[in-house]
């Protein structure tokens, strides 16, 4: 076997002959991608067995993989010994497997979605018409303060309580089984899911409102619980939830998925007392048992269920020691919880529903010469003047906002964080655990870590806001554009650490009663790949490469100067040899040179960012005149024709920025350094358009017409529940696809200063599962499935019809579903 795995890998790296004894990384110079292509050519001889990334990492030479391996190649369709043995899945019945919906079926679901759309839009316009003539009846502003309230109640109430009687009126109870994807039955499943998840209710994440909304859709939800995640679960009546159960943030719990054509809905259920750490996955027909622990970048497959008591981590998730609740539980809760709700819903109906309904009204009434700019009229609108003020109007709203953004989040949070002393456990819903909040919501600003991040501002912007940096070794691209924590004031991050996006630093942990804030620390001259959950408790050290979602490990020893991948996490080499090819830019008078032409370029894409929002707030707020001054002609169709006008306008000005960038410099396959201009002009890619639009379109056939605005390469009746593309022009996309909610197709990696990009395709009717990501240079073939919470590394070559899962993903054994027993 030596011999013939010497021979692929030789072919593979493109010299003659390998030695058995030779070194993958250091010796022979390959990384990961040409490994993975050495892993895909395995895959292809039938007289060699296969051979996941894992087990190339574990043994990094011929001769002691040739060792871990079986003597001879599995017989195809034969199960694997494995350690356990979850119950395989009920068979549920409904809609047959695969790609059914015809292309009538496809236009209907979209007409249908359209008109639901229109619909919602003009019962909100009337309702706003009829609150704004009542309201500016009136003539001084505590008379316009009382019937803002008083409308704005109602309205509010109205929001909150329409989702849940349109759930039960279409849907009643939700039951396990199959909706077939464009049909009728669909049209209802995303009507549904639609306004649950729009709802003013889903606001109240993390507060017993928000627990009270998902029991009146139906979840079986205990006393005590605590849910952080702004995921917002669709079919609840298959979630139970045991009391003073905790469920942290960023998880995903949504009681269904979607796969080969079909919506498949299924219980989750979640014993008491049970903690669900950060960035989890918990697929259908899953169960936590009481007192069980679920590890943060982990997650239970479908089939899968934790014992009482015991904690797992890892993905799919695994018998660990660590534990993962540090947090105690304080008395008195009941009657926190209630003042707590009491005191948000007082502010809601009296601060913030008074101030949006009649917040304009209350200033033409303080100030009538802002009548003729919300209200123009026909000979304004045909005044150059009025337009010039609009602009500046824009302009101040955008430049301000920044500045008065800055002022904010670097000078009350430094005044607010005294209340909170770190490594004291406090009381949830008490007025320190209202600070906290506070503190959080205030500077995790996404306008602002988008605008200065990927450029050298990012640091400085930083360390305003809180952050603990030692002796600051600029890099021009420290951290991406996507920075989150718990807290600023507890975040160290070491000297000549680079981070990529993504990052979530987890420095606060809760109980069912109670909070505390501890530090986080990150190592110098590391570097953290993208979507990582970094936790306060972390077992690095310096010099440490943490790969793309990750598991940072809290136990063991620290991890210093060597690489980590996967969930559970592994050791891998902190570096190869390949990617320190453009180490001369680490210092001296290449890093100079190239430095100050990287910031000079971010300066420039900075300056489009700002220009970029400042066109289209100008457009917006002319449609908004627009609609003003047919308002009385045309009264509430009026308003809903300009909120209609508002989200087509988004979606083609945002599809035209990005077509504009992609003119100038088109993304394509790179291996260059950071400091090379072309990695420049990606930078700018990601930064200048915007992607938050896309989300209206979830669901519907409106967000495959907007991919291939965008220059995807996409296939017909593909199937987007909230997936994310970073390179949309290098993407290729099969019919029939399948992308669930929360995945990521990823067509980059940074690794310190060297970047890299290839394309990634998929085949027909290929299937990526919630939260999973696919890395670059991947190819699916038809018909594949990537399970939950899956990370398909880059370069690796599924096989068609093959289902794989896991972080690093591997192929599961034929017969199975995504269930750990079947993991090869």
């Amino acid at each position: 076997m030596e011999l013939a795995l010497a021979d692929v890998l030789a072919e593979v790296v493109g010299i003659e002959q390998v030695s058995a004894d030779s070194h993958f990384f250091d010796d022979l110079g390959a990384d990961s991608l040409v490994m993975a292509h050495f892993c895909a050519r395995l895959r292809k001889r039938a007289d060699l067995p296969s051979v996941s990334m894992k087990e190339i990492y574990q043994h990094p030479t011929i001769r002691s993989l040739a060792a871990a391996l079986p003597a001879t190649a599995p017989t195809p369709g034969a199960p694997a010994p494995t350690p356990q043995a979850p119950a395989r899945e009920p068979q549920t019945t409904g809609a047959p497997l695969g790609d059914t919906a015809g292309p009538a079926d496809y236009v209907l679901c979209g007409v249908l979605q359209a008109l639901a759309f229109l619909g919602y839009t003009y019962l909100l316009a009337m309702a706003t018409a009829w609150g704004y003539e009542w309201i500016s009846a009136s003539h001084d502003l505590l008379d316009v303060y009382a019937r803002s309230v008083l409308f704005g109640g109602a309205a509010f109430t109205g929001l909150c309580a329409l989702p849940i009687l349109v759930k039960w009126t279409l849907i009643g109870r939700w039951k396990q089984g199959q909706i077939r994807i464009w049909s009728l039955g669909y049209v209802r499943f995303w009507v549904v899911r639609t306004l649950i998840r729009t709802d003013p209710l889903t606001l109240f994440v993390g507060s017993p409102l928000y627990v009270f909304y998902l029991r009146a859709l139906g979840a079986d939800i205990g006393r005590g619980v605590v849910i952080l995640s702004r995921n917002v679960p669709v079919c609840t009546d298959l979630l139970t939830i045991g009391e003073r159960t905790v469920i942290r943030k960023d998880s995903f719990f949504p009681c269904y998925r979607a796969r080969a054509g079909v919506i498949e809905s299924g219980s989750v259920t979640i014993g008491k007392s049970v903690l669900v750490s950060e960035a989890t996955v918990i697929d259908i027909r899953t169960a936590l048992g009481d007192g069980a622990q679920l590890g943060h970048a982990s997650s239970l497959h479908s089939g899968q269920a934790v014992p009482e008591g015991e904690r797992w981590h890892g993905s799919p998730a695994q018998r660990a020691e660590a534990d993962f609740q540090v947090v105690g539980e304080t008395p008195h809760a009941t009657l926190r919880r209630a003042l707590h709700s009491a005191r948000q819903l007082a502010t809601a109906f009296l601060v913030y529903v008074p101030l949006a309904v009649g917040g304009s009204i209350m200033l033409l009434v303080a100030i009538p010469q802002l009548h003729m700019v919300i209200e123009p009229g026909p000979a304004v609108l045909t005044n150059g003047t009025f337009y010039r003020d609009v602009a500046v109007v824009a302009a101040v709203i955008v430049l301000g906002g920044v500045i008065l953004g800055l002022l904010l989040v670097g000078v009350l949070p430094r005044v607010l964080r005294r209340a909170v002393v770190p490594g004291r456990d406090y009381p949830l819903y008490g007025w320190r655990h209202s600070v906290h909040r506070a503190v959080s919501r205030l500077t995790n600003r996404r306008n602002l870590t988008r605008l200065f991040g990927d450029s050298s501002c990012i640091v400085h912007y930083l360390r305003a806001i809180g952050y603990d940096f030692s002796h600051i070794e600029q890099t021009g691209s420290n951290f991406g554009t996507e920075v989150r924590h718990e807290t600023p004031f507890m975040s160290s991050v070491g000297s000549g650490t680079m981070v990529a996006d993504g990052l979530s630093i987890v420095n606060a942990d809760f109980s069912s009663t109670a909070f505390q804030v501890s530090r986080a620390s990150i190592g110098a001259h590391s570097f953290l790949g993208n979507r990582i959950a970094y936790p306060a408790r972390a077992r690095t050290g310096d010099n440490c490469l943490l790969a793309t979602k990750v598991m940072v490990p809290v136990d063991g020893e620290i991890r210093q100067g060597v690489g980590l991948l996967g969930s559970p996490s592994f050791e891998i080499p902190r570096t190869v040899l390949r990617d320190s090819r453009f180490d001369r830019f680490r210092s001296g008078e290449e890093l100079r040179r190239g430095l100050a032409a990287k910031n000079k370029h971010n300066a420039a894409t900075m300056g489009w960012f700002l220009l970029a929002r400042w066109i289209y707030l100008t457009c917006a707020a002319l449609l908004a005149a627009g609609a003003a001054d047919t308002y009385a002609r045309l009264g509430a169709p009026a308003i809903a024709l300009a909120d209609v006008l508002v989200v087509v306008f988004t979606a083609v000005y945002f599809v035209l920025v990005e077509r504009l960038v992609v003119a100038a410099h088109r993304p394509g396959a790179l291996y260059c350094s950071i400091y090379d201009p072309r990695f420049w002009w990606r930078e700018r890619y990601w930064k200048v358009p915007s992607e938050i639009y896309l989300h209206y379109f979830n669901g519907t056939p409106f967000k495959n017409v907007i991919w291939r605005l965008l220059g995807v390469r996409i296939g017909r009746r593909v199937f987007d529940d909230g997936c994310y593309v970073t390179e949309r022009q290098m993407v290729t996309i099969g019919d029939a696809c399948v992308l669930n909610a929360g995945s990521i197709i990823q067509c980059h990696s940074q690794e310190d200063g060297t970047f890299k990009s290839e394309r990634i395709t998929l085949g027909r009717g290929c299937t990526i599962g919630v939260g999973a990501l696919v890395h670059y240079g991947v190819t699916l073939g038809d018909g594949a499935v990537l399970a939950a919470d899956s990370f398909l590394m880059k370069g690796e070559v599924v096989p068609q019809n093959s289902r794989w899962g896991g972080n690093p993903a591997r192929e599961l054994e034929r017969g199975h579903d995504d269930v750990v027993g079947s993991i090869r």
